[in-house]
């Protein structure tokens, strides 16, 4: 039998007996933690993404909170006042018996307690005082009614307007500005409709007044003229020549 002998060249055997152990090792992809890795990444990022959601939630929130407080571009208050003004003018500028407790006690002096110390022109005089003031009454009940249906128009158009400013309102604030102005709108007219009643039952309180002082009054004449002493004294008369 033969026997072969492989003997390896000494170089060979040198290199590999000075190798160390850290050139020996070799890099190994490990699957598993590589899935963890990027697990956490996604799982970060998904984080990260909910933080902008809630912040850009909460900026609309802002957005939301800040139109709830800004003021309604229409406004009617000066225009309502003015009409206010106009009607409070009419019953301010009443001839005679004006609105008043104290002008009404005194001017209804005139209405009662005739007596025989007033002459008969003073009593003519004060009939004649008491008939103006009614029609003076009955021309300032029809002014009132005018300047209210006058108003009509004015009222129409600012409800209209108010009504279309609360419709496109943008946030709270707008539309319980609109919502006031409205309620200001309805308190005028019925300002205006009070007005006119106060001036309707003046007229025809006045005009009763009257008729009762008239009574009144006729009564001392009547009494003045049968007890003034004269009584008929018959007369001939002469009827053909």
């Amino acid at each position: 039998m033969i026997h072969i002998r492989i003997i390896a060249p000494i170089p060979v055997v040198a290199l590999l007996l000075t190798m160390g152990p850290s050139t020996a090792q070799i890099q190994v992809f490990d699957p598993a933690n590589y899935a963890r890795n990027l697990q956490t990444a996604a799982n970060t990022l998904k984080q990260i993404n909910n933080q902008l959601t809630a912040l850009q939630n909460q900026t609309q929130m802002l957005l939301n909170q800040a139109k709830h407080l800004v003021s309604l571009p229409t406004s009617l208050v000066s225009a309502i006042d003015q009409t206010f003004a106009q009607t409070q003018n009419i019953l301010r500028n009443v001839d005679r018996i004006a609105y008043d407790v104290q002008a009404i006690g005194q001017a209804f002096a005139s209405y009662q307690h005739f007596n025989a110390s007033q002459s008969d022109q003073q009593l003519i005089a004060l009939a004649q005082g008491r008939w103006q003031t009614s029609i003076d009454a009955f021309q300032h009940s029809l002014s009132v009614g005018a300047t209210t249906v006058n108003n009509l128009s004015a009222t129409q158009t600012q409800t209209g307007t108010l009504v279309s400013a609360s419709q496109s309102a943008v946030g709270q604030l707008q539309a319980m500005q609109a919502g006031n102005q409205l309620l200001g709108v309805q308190s005028r007219q019925l300002s205006d409709l009070t007005a006119l009643m106060a001036a309707q039952s003046r007229a025809a309180a006045l005009e009763l007044a009257r008729g009762a002082a008239a009574e009144d009054q006729a009564r001392e004449q009547t009494s003045r003229f049968l007890n003034n002493g004269q009584s008929y004294q018959p007369q001939t008369a002469q009827m053909f020549h």
